[in-house]
Formats: C-alpha cells, sequence, structure tokens
C-alpha cells in the first residue's frame, strides 16, 4: 500500500527580519474564499466549508458536464435540438427566473444553449441542454453528482440543472466551488474562454415588436477587474447573492467565491474589492527554474531504482506583497513509484511553506521515463525486500 512520503526538506530562503503577516482583509459576505491557482495557496478563507445552496452558481457543473461530454465527441457545438413544450412552460415566466427566452419547439443549437446557460444563465436552457445530453433532467443530475464525485467535491450535491431552489437537496461549499471552478479552468481552457468571458448574448424576440432581446453577462468582475474572465453568479432569496470568478494578472490566476450578500451591488462592489486585494496585497516569487531536479523518488519494480523530480514549469509561491519572509519546502509523493513512469508525468508536489502565509502546492514530474524491471529485476528486488534492503 502506497503512502505518501517526505522525500526532501529544502531550505529555500534565508530568514528575514521578522514573520511576514498575511495582508488584512474582511469580506462582508458570510462565505468567501480565494485561491491562487497558480501556487494553490489559499489566500482567504471564510466559512469555507459550510454547506449552502449555490443557486445559479450550480450550472457551473451542468456546463461542465456539457464540456467533458463536448471534449469526448460525444456532444457537438453544432448539433441543433428541439425545445420541449412542456419543458417550456414549466421554464417560462416571471415566476421561472432568469431566461433564455426559448420558444417552445424551437430549435437551439447546443453552442447557444451554452450560451444561454453560461451568459444569461437561463433556467430554461439548462433543462432544455439536460433533456438533450440525459433524455431527462433527473437522469441528468446523476451525471452531475457522479462529475462531482469524480472532481472531489465532498460537500457538494446537486437536486436539479439550475440550482432552482429544491428544499435543500442541492447544496455546495465555496471551497467545492472554487474546486469546480479550477477544474473547468484547467480541463476545458478553450470551452471556458469561448463561453465564460462573453459579455453579452442575443437570444428570444419581445412581445409586439419582436426586437431582439440582449442581456448582459451578470459577472460583476468583467469590465471592471483586468483578466476577469469568469465564472457564475448566483441568487435565490434563500441563498441571497454569490459569485464564483477568476482573473488571471502577470501569470496569477486567482478563484474567488463570496455567497450570502444582500444585494446585487454589495455583490458586485465586494466582488471587485476582494479580487483587487488578492492582486494588490499578495505578489508571487520565484522559487524553481524549469527543469530543475528538485529531488528524487523511489521506484518500485523500475529499470532505476529511483527517478530524478524536476519542475514542469517555472515555480513561484504567493508571499505578501513587500516581504521576503523565510521558506521551508518538503517533496511528498505516494511511494514508492509503481514503474512504469512516463517522462513528464506528475508524480510528486512541492509543498512551500512561509512563516506567517499561506503553504502553496506545486506539481514536480519524472525527469525520464523508467520502465518495468525483467523477470530478474524483479526476482531480485523480491529477494532484497526479504533482507529489508
Amino acid at each position: 500500500m502506497t503512502k505518501p512520503i517526505l522525500a526532501a526538506v529544502l531550505m529555500l530562503a534565508v530568514a528575514a527580519p521578522g514573520i511576514a503577516q498575511a495582508p488584512s482583509f474582511e469580506s462582508a459576505a458570510p462565505v468567501a474564499y480565494m485561491e491562487d491557482l497558480s501556487t494553490r495557496a489559499v489566500l482567504y478563507s471564510k466559512d469555507a466549508d459550510r454547506r449552502m445552496p449555490p443557486a445559479s452558481m450550480a450550472k457551473m457543473m451542468t456546463a461542465y458536464v456539457a464540456f467533458d461530454l463536448i471534449k469526448k465527441g460525444d456532444l457537438k457545438l453544432d448539433e441543433l435540438v428541439t425545445v420541449n413544450p412542456e419543458t417550456w412552460r414549466k421554464w417560462h415566466g416571471p415566476s421561472a427566473g432568469s431566461t433564455m427566452f426559448l420558444s417552445p419547439n424551437e430549435q437551439v443549437s447546443v453552442e447557444n444553449l451554452l450560451n444561454g446557460v453560461v451568459v444569461l444563465s437561463g433556467n430554461d436552457a439548462c433543462v432544455v441542454l439536460a433533456e438533450r445530453i440525459a433524455g431527462s433532467e433527473e437522469a441528468f443530475v446523476g451525471l452531475m453528482n457522479k462529475k462531482a464525485a469524480e472532481l472531489g467535491l465532498k460537500n457538494s450535491n446537486f437536486g436539479t440543472s439550475n440550482g432552482w431552489p429544491d428544499g435543500g437537496v442541492t447544496y455546495v461549499t465555496a471551497r467545492d466551488l472554487a474546486r469546480l471552478a479550477e477544474a473547468t479552468i484547467i480541463n476545458h481552457p478553450q470551452l471556458y474562454k469561448k463561453f465564460y468571458s462573453r459579455h453579452e448574448f442575443t437570444w428570444g424576440q419581445t412581445m409586439g415588436s419582436g426586437s431582439a432581446i440582449t442581456q448582459a453577462n451578470r459577472d460583476p468582475l468583467l469590465g471592471r477587474v483586468a483578466g476577469a474572465d469568469g465564472l457564475k453568479t448566483g441568487h435565490t432569496q434563500e441563498a441571497g447573492y454569490g459569485f464564483t470568478g477568476s482573473a488571471e494578472q502577470g501569470g496569477r490566476r486567482l478563484i474567488m467565491v463570496v455567497a450570502g450578500l444582500t444585494s446585487f451591488n454589495q455583490r458586485i462592489d465586494e466582488s471587485v474589492k476582494f479580487m483587487n486585494w488578492g492582486f494588490r496585497s499578495w505578489k508571487a516569487k520565484p522559487v524553481v527554474a524549469k527543469g530543475k531536479r528538485v529531488s528524487t523518488a523511489e521506484v518500485q519494480l523500475g529499470s532505476e531504482r529511483e527517478v530524478g523530480l524536476v519542475a514542469p514549469d517555472n515555480l513561484a509561491i504567493t508571499i505578501p506583497a513587500g516581504s521576503d519572509p523565510k521558506m521551508t519546502a518538503r517533496v511528498v509523493y505516494a511511494g514508492p513509484l509503481k514503474a512504469p513512469i512516463k517522462a513528464g508525468q506528475h508524480v510528486a508536489d512541492l509543498v512551500v511553506a512561509t512563516e506567517g502565509g499561506p503553504t502553496s502546492t506545486m506539481p514536480l514530474v519524472a525527469e525520464a521515463d523508467v520502465d518495468e524491471a525483467g523477470f530478474f529485476g524483479r526476482a531480485w528486488a523480491g529477494l532484497m525486500s526479504l533482507f529489508g534492503a
């Protein structure tokens, strides 16, 4: 059975005068969370593991399931989907919340439905897309929960495709929403860019004049914070006003979540202030250059007994702006590693701690291929294990 192994402890910097203090911030949101995706450092956490209704932030999972199917080739962006009249009746009118303004029996492409889900937050678009993918919204919810389990969202459950109040069946945490946002950005970068950063979308017609209906993306960061490019707002009376957002500046990508705010404008003000704090009060400090060997890891039943661990990119940690704190680092992997191993394979992590600051976790990859040992190599390894060698 493999277990985490501390491979090395490395002193990366000398002590600076005093301990770096984390920049102060007090969010007005009852729930708030921020992570620097570039270093996996948690910059702020306020009740981040409280289970809460996500409202329309649940639509991030609906989009993620669709993105996965598109990536696999099982769903095409140009495929036309017919709007079921019964679905239209249920999700039509003022009592149905946010809408894409679909029409009964209308044919809509998957691409336009995704714009309706992501940009317009259309409850109708979510259900139509869910029915296309799984046959019914209930079956689609099963796919959402399966995907949540795969992504490690341990405190989340979905009961609808659009986050409509369902008596507490649907719940998430801020930490899980951040993880879902991270998975979307990392696993589906092209689709993320295509849909989440769009400022507005036009679909449907007004009654009477038949004028085209253009709705703005509710993302409070778009146009207000440099580098902002997603993700999703949410609002119901039960949940209050919430937002999961991301922005990238100077190679640093931050993910933030706020929830339980009391108004549309407070959500804008708090989101902008929170994200600006993340970029202005923290900075990146380089620690390992791309390709540099950091340590080695033991290999079990391989053609080599160990493999070098190298940085796949230039690695940096997140520290308070204006500071240069003492840092310690450790290399951790589940070992011994099992052959075969491919060069560039993520096999370990570099965990860097700073005095008074957050801990950053960054990937390390195998420096070279390691094949499985031949018969005699396996036999020799078995013999050595008998003597504790």
